[in-house]
């Protein structure tokens, strides 16, 4: 058998690039992607796909070169994830959440060769390219290290904004349409650099590989059991882990990818019953979203719609509602350094026969590992060794295989410290259950150490979604005087209660959620504050952002009492100033403020 050599008929570097040249043959007539008025076919896509390439090596783009991209959910975003590694380069999808000053630190960081800015960001780019001339020394050439910048006007109704002479339509128009790409020689290349959304002050670019890409995206297709022609909703960001994959998968399937700018309520809902929505994947903060939409933004679904849902566990209760509206919920764990979702919460049949609330509590658990993973398991760090499988004892949740990053860009220390005895350490704590499945107990730092009792801030941010009032809720932990660390409870109330959730002209106090938290907690996990706020701090992902909170908590007087009280809870003036400015926008805060994350997920 050792005679048997590869060869090109039985040895291809595997990358997703072959799912839209395979889409364009075999889907060629089908929808690709619907954007407003714009549709394009599978063959169109692929065409498009294949000037751009053309157009970046005659603008010198090299193997391994950098092209950065600024936009939003649109076609063009959505053809770069195909094109821009067709021409041999790798793809960085910024954050469009991002200030002047973080996009500015991208760029250099990544040493981009070009730059594609949507015509909505021109003013952002214009003042992070200001931020980049503003960093150099007077004797050094301002442009020498600018990247060209390539504006992205609207293809349904351009507006004429520019930034520079260079136009992405008119790339395309002017591009050879005969170029076809080579496919690439090893599939340990770099396909793209995705910068983590923790808000260090050195944010950490992510390498993926064309191998883990390629294998992630056909594993998550087949744990959500994704069919022929499915219909893809946008309202997962594409620069989010390269949108879990599936920029890749929905050409894979030969699907339709419906794009948005925005994730209101209204647009979501439109766009589910206008062009039959089947899929979508968001964060848990859109549920609030969907689930508080007036009468007028909300219309029927035509059939059930299945949502991949990450990014923090999504509580119980929240659950069961979206399922009420007609949504399948299906809960996946992941991180940016694992190419998305690492573990599946697959469902079982036998579960069918529980309870709702009882299906929604085991829908909230992480789940399983993806099949593109060698091993996920929990250990203890200081021996490596399995916790057990009783889904009490907990430990930290490590990974390994293919679909774990290359390591972090320019950071080789940082690759180092994430890799652990060939296991990468995810920061997150957990347990496994007796049936393999994991679930989150808490993030490493979020841990609330009351007595020397360890108390879960997932769990009791579970019981408060419960409460017919609450719609949103963060727990962290405060001083406190005998015990060291109690809960703090921050908690955002319903401003338009529906009917289940009015309690007469009542105004909800600190005590009734101290209270109804006893009635559903063990009384030393019962948080010893609650602060009602009307925002709570979120990263330019959605996901709340708990070091504010602790920072806040601890400038709060030392706990000592354990009875509830009546009065209701405000933030200060003052410190509700602190979370409007870090929250404006739902921007990063500055460099220079001191922050801890650990790695970040989906």
């Amino acid at each position: 058998m050792d005679q048997l050599k590869k060869c090109e008929a039985n040895y291809v570097p595997l990358s997703p690039m072959t799912f839209v040249e395979r889409a364009a043959t075999v889907y060629s007539a089908r929808t690709s992607v619907v954007y407003g008025e714009t549709r394009f076919t599978w063959k169109q896509t692929y065409e498009r796909c294949c000037r751009l390439a053309f157009a970046l090596r005659s603008l010198s783009v090299t193997k391994k070169d950098v092209v950065s991209v600024l936009a939003p959910n649109i076609p063009a975003l959505y053809e770069m994830h195909f094109a821009v590694p067709m021409a041999g380069a790798v793809l960085n999808a910024i954050n469009t959440r991002l200030d002047a000053n973080n996009v500015a630190t991208i760029i250099e960081h990544s040493g981009a060769k070009v730059f594609f800015v949507d015509y909505q960001y021109v003013p952002l780019a214009r003042n992070a390219l200001k931020c980049l001339i503003k960093g150099k020394s007077p004797q050094d050439d301002p442009s020498a290290s600018l990247p060209l910048v390539v504006v992205i006007d609207d293809v349904d109704a351009p507006t004429g904004i520019r930034l520079g002479g260079l136009e992405y339509e008119q790339l395309i128009r002017e591009a050879d349409p005969r170029y076809r790409p080579q496919m690439i020689d090893d599939e340990w290349d770099p396909i793209t650099l995705n910068y983590t959304s923790g808000t260090t002050s050195a944010p950490k670019g992510v390498v993926y590989s064309h191998r883990g890409a390629y294998l992630s995206t056909l594993s998550l297709l087949l744990q959500w059991n994704v069919g022929s022609e499915p219909v893809y909703l946008w309202s997962l960001p594409m620069f989010h882990c390269n949108g879990w994959t599936f920029t890749w998968g929905v050409a894979a399937r030969g699907g339709t990818n419906v794009c948005i700018r925005n994730t209101s309520a209204s647009e979501m809902y439109n766009a589910i019953a206008d062009h039959r929505v089947t899929h979508m994947c968001c964060a848990p903060v859109v549920f609030n979203v969907l689930l508080n939409a007036t009468p007028s933004e909300r219309r029927p679904l035509p059939f059930p719609v299945r949502i991949l849902t990450g990014g923090a566990p999504p509580p119980a209760p929240l659950v069961e509602k979206m399922e009420r509206l007609g949504f399948h919920i299906t809960h996946a764990y992941g991180l940016t350094e694992a190419t998305g979702p690492a573990l599946v919460c697959e469902w079982q049949t036998k579960w069918d026969r529980l309870p709702h609330n009882e299906r929604a509590r085991l829908k909230a658990r992480q789940g399983i590992s993806v099949l593109t993973l060698a091993g996920a398991d929990v250990k203890d760090l200081n021996t490596m060794e399995s916790v057990p499988r009783d889904g009490r004892s907990v430990g930290e949740i490590v990974l390994r295989g293919s679909s774990v990053m290359k390591g972090y860009y320019k950071d080789p220390m940082a690759t180092s410290d994430a890799f652990k005895a060939g296991w990468f350490r995810t920061g997150d704590v957990g347990v496994i259950h007796p049936d393999g499945y994991v679930e989150i107990k808490d993030r490493s730092k979020d841990v609330i150490i009351s007595g020397g009792e360890n108390i879960s801030s997932v769990e009791v941010e579970t019981v408060l979604y419960g409460h017919p009032m609450v719609l949103e809720a963060a727990v962290v932990a405060m001083p406190h005087q005998h015990w060291g660390e109690s809960p703090c409870a921050f908690v955002t109330l319903k401003k338009n209660p529906t009917k289940e959730s009015k309690m007469g002209t009542t105004i909800v106090k600190e005590g009734d959620i101290i209270s109804y938290c006893r009635d559903n907690l063990p009384h030393f996990m019962v948080p010893k504050k609650v602060i009602f706020v009307d925002d709570l701090p979120k990263t330019s992902t959605g996901k709340i952002q708990k070091f504010e909170l602790r920072a806040l908590a601890k400038t709060f007087p030392t706990a000592t009492a354990t009875l509830p009280q009546e009065k209701a809870q405000k933030v200060s003036p003052k410190l509700q100033r602190t979370y409007s400015r870090n929250n404006n926008s739902n921007r990063n805060v500055r460099p220079h403020e001191p922050q801890i994350v650990a790695k970040s997920r989906l």
